[in-house]
């Protein structure tokens, strides 16, 4: 007799439908075979499949069964069919009726006692189980709080296949499990740090508000112990709350990754990665084998932070330049060609020379001119190219340390970016971009007029200090920003000469 059970699989962070066509038939020897361009994962499923069925007292057919897994013409990996399967065994020796099972996606890995475990990729299928129009998505428990995020489709969260044969006969009722986004959003969109924990550093303070204003990617540059990665988690504090459309496209590449936790459903805070400078490629900017999304894909629509920049190989920080220029990273291998999304703020620091103590007055640099100029030449041109600002961060002196004065809050700044990003907006949304990071030339000539007398500050600076045409565009990037914060239409010469300031490297000051 022959059945079928509707499944899904992912490939990047999109899901597909999977048809599992299960026969069982009486003549010829026992034999259980699948077709269907099954992965290893999904072969070993036969035995799984088997002992969780004989376990629950279910008889297992001695017969040949054969498992198509439709499209034939795409891979199918992991354990997700093993429930599946399983249900086709079961309605083929017609203990369920087909017609129950219609209009259900089934999804989910067995245990040989009959427990069902959970799965990648979940959101993307209930995703795609309400935009074919079906009846509900059968997944296991741990996995339902992220699919309910998905409004339009029953889902059921289950523990166990006779559970599953249970509600599929009538035998269990099971309620859809509902989810509450706005309690959600409001659980899990706090912060722990804050900005007023930072002592000293003002003028860093300054320019990571300006970073996070205009989306503008950053470089800190200072001794061992200025607060560089201190600054650099609280960067996300005063960064704009996400939407929902953000939190879902974020979650649904942490749930294909099989990172997000088991008690959030949803990420309603900006992800911050901090891979360590030993990162290979393919980890930071996704593949493998099967293809899976990178760090620069888990850090979609928040942080990657670089830590001592220049101690990563040359190849890695190479491949940084696509996803920085579009948001995106593409994925090319034998088995498929991927697409993941990449659309992240880059801050990075780094140690002024080898030693760390070159710009410090209180340590003496022990390098040689040539150890210098060798560990700054680690990081190229074309990613300088796209750094915006180039931050100097000094090591705090004793006196701010121990100070009682507290800086502002969080909150405080963040109320200015937001203010700053909805000018921004209105202003670019015509030209599909969100933010001043993201402008290009034609955006910089639309959009960077300056008055008279930055034009005159922003030629002296030029010519004085032998700027490039790069840092004349990222200058200019920068002022835009700086006047947003100020509410100004105009760009003004303080604007200017602000925006001088986060070019360090242009200016030759190490």
């Amino acid at each position: 007799m022959l059945s079928k059970v509707l499944s899904a699989s992912v490939i990047g962070i999109e899901a597909f439908m999977v048809e599992v066509e299960v026969d069982i038939s009486s003549r010829g020897l026992p034999h259980f075979s699948m077709v269907g361009l099954p992965d290893a994962a999904v072969k070993e499923s036969r035995d799984r499949v088997r002992a969780a069925l004989k376990n629950i007292g279910f008889n297992f057919p001695l017969k040949q069964i054969t498992v198509n897994l439709a499209p034939a013409d795409l891979k199918k990996e992991g354990s997700a069919f093993d429930l599946p399967i399983a249900i086709g065994i079961v309605s083929s020796e017609g203990l369920i009726g087909e017609d129950l099972i219609k209009g259900y996606v089934f999804t989910g890995e067995l245990s040989l006692d009959g427990r069902i475990k959970p799965v990648r990729g979940a959101l993307s299928m209930a995703l795609m189980a309400r935009e074919a129009g079906l009846r509900g998505i059968i997944l296991p428990a741990e996995n339902a709080p992220e699919a309910a995020v998905v409004n339009g489709v029953n889902v059921y969260g289950i523990k166990s296949l006779p559970e599953v044969i249970d509600f599929i006969r009538g035998e269990r009722e099971i309620s859809p499990l509902c989810f509450d986004l706005e309690k959600a959003l409001e659980t899990h969109s706090v912060y722990e740090d804050d900005f007023s924990e930072v002592k000293g550093q003002e003028h860093a303070k300054r320019a990571l508000e300006v970073a996070a204003a205009g989306g503008h990617n950053i470089l800190m540059v200072g001794p061992p112990g200025s607060g560089k990665t201190m600054l650099s988690k609280r960067l996300l504090t005063i960064l704009p709350p996400m939407t929902f459309d953000e939190a879902l496209e974020t979650t649904r590449i942490h749930s294909v990754a099989g990172i997000l936790k088991n008690d959030q459903a949803l990420l309603a805070t900006r992800p911050f990665r901090s891979p360590h400078h030993t990162i290979s490629d393919v980890a930071l900017i996704g593949g493998g084998q099967v293809p899976r999304p990178g760090e620069v894909s888990l850090a979609h629509n928040g942080l990657l932070f670089l830590d001592e920049l220049p101690e990563f190989k040359r190849n890695v920080l190479e491949v940084l330049r696509q996803p920085i220029e579009n948001g995106d990273v593409t994925v090319s291998r034998a088995v498929a060609s991927v697409t993941y999304p990449a659309s992240f703020m880059l801050i990075s620091a780094m140690n002024p020379c080898p030693c760390g103590y070159l710009s410090d007055p209180r340590h003496q640099c022990s390098c040689a001119p040539g150890h210098i100029q060798r560990y700054r030449r680690k990081v190229s041109g074309p990613l300088l190219d796209r750094i915006d600002i180039h931050l100097e961060v000094p090591a705090v002196p004793y006196k701010e340390l121990s100070s009682e004065y507290s800086g502002e809050k969080s909150s405080d700044i963040r109320t200015r970016v937001v203010n700053a990003r909805d000018r921004q907006l209105a202003r670019l949304r015509g030209d599909r971009i969100y933010c001043n990071g993201q402008m290009k030339t034609r955006h910089i000539k639309k959009y960077c007029r300056l008055k008279e007398d930055a034009q005159g500050l922003l030629e002296t600076a030029m010519n004085k200090l032998g700027l490039s045409a790069r840092a004349y565009a990222r200058i200019l990037k920068l002022s835009r920003t700086i006047a947003d914060l100020d509410a100004s239409e105009g760009i003004g010469s303080h604007h200017i000469s602000e925006a001088i300031q986060y070019r360090t490297l242009d200016r030759g000051v190490y």
